[in-house]
């Protein structure tokens, strides 16, 4: 099979980078990972080599050029249908689609105002206006998928891991960050993304980062 190659940003900040990266390691798909460090020179040097948009992440696969976490994870679909990254159920694989597509297009107050930063810990830091209302949904999010389709096949939002656990990877993240509290079903599903095998490999790398983006890591 032709080589994959994901161009991500800081693993430490970059959320958009997270999700395909870990649908990638996850699976178990050999991988080039080419890292270019935000909001600095080298970034905006290099990435219109491989972005035409300017952003991370970026997936090359021989000729082919992916951008756009959700697309990226969309094709890693096509490629590898015995991974089953989507529900083989109808209505689950319906709700999977639209709750990723959603994480995609929203939640804006909380992106702003708790950017991921896996290596850093602000209990309480970021709760602006808006904030709540996007972690409530969040939450009826998780509980609904856990109640419906994932409590007898599995820990994660289907039972097993799925396009729409990569999506929401970056807010377990956050949530561990910022310590928002989770009710019990939330907070199970918190602790089974945070020990999967490729997410603990994306932490341990995040930790170990040169880079410091003041403006993430002095809230």
């Amino acid at each position: 099979m032709t080589q994959f190659t994901l161009v991500i940003g800081n693993k430490n900040y970059s959320s958009w980078s997270l999700r395909p990266w870990l649908v990638l390691t996850q699976i178990g798909v050999d991988f080039n990972e080419i890292r270019i460090p935000l909001d600095t020179p080298q970034f905006r040097q290099e990435i219109f080599r491989y972005s035409p948009t300017g952003k991370v992440p970026v997936l090359q696969h021989g000729d082919i050029t992916i951008w756009e976490s959700l697309a990226i994870c969309e094709y890693l679909i096509e490629q590898f249908p015995a991974a089953k990254l989507l529900p083989t159920q109808l209505a689950a694989r319906a709700l999977a689609r639209s709750i990723s597509a959603e994480m995609h297009a929203g939640f804006q107050n909380l992106r702003q105002n708790m950017p991921m930063n896996c290596r850093s810990h602000f209990p309480g830091k970021g709760m602006k206006p808006g904030v709540q209302e996007d972690i409530d949904r969040i939450t009826t999010i998780w509980r609904e998928c856990r109640e419906k389709f994932g409590n007898n096949n599995g820990d994660l939002l289907f039972g097993h891991f799925t396009i729409a656990d990569a999506m929401f990877a970056p807010v377990v993240s956050r949530f561990i960050t910022y310590g928002v509290k989770l009710d019990p079903i939330c907070q199970d599903y918190a602790e089974a993304i945070r020990h999967l095998p490729a997410m603990q490999a994306w932490i341990t790398a995040a930790q170990v980062e040169p880079e410091h983006l003041e403006q993430y890591d002095n809230l």
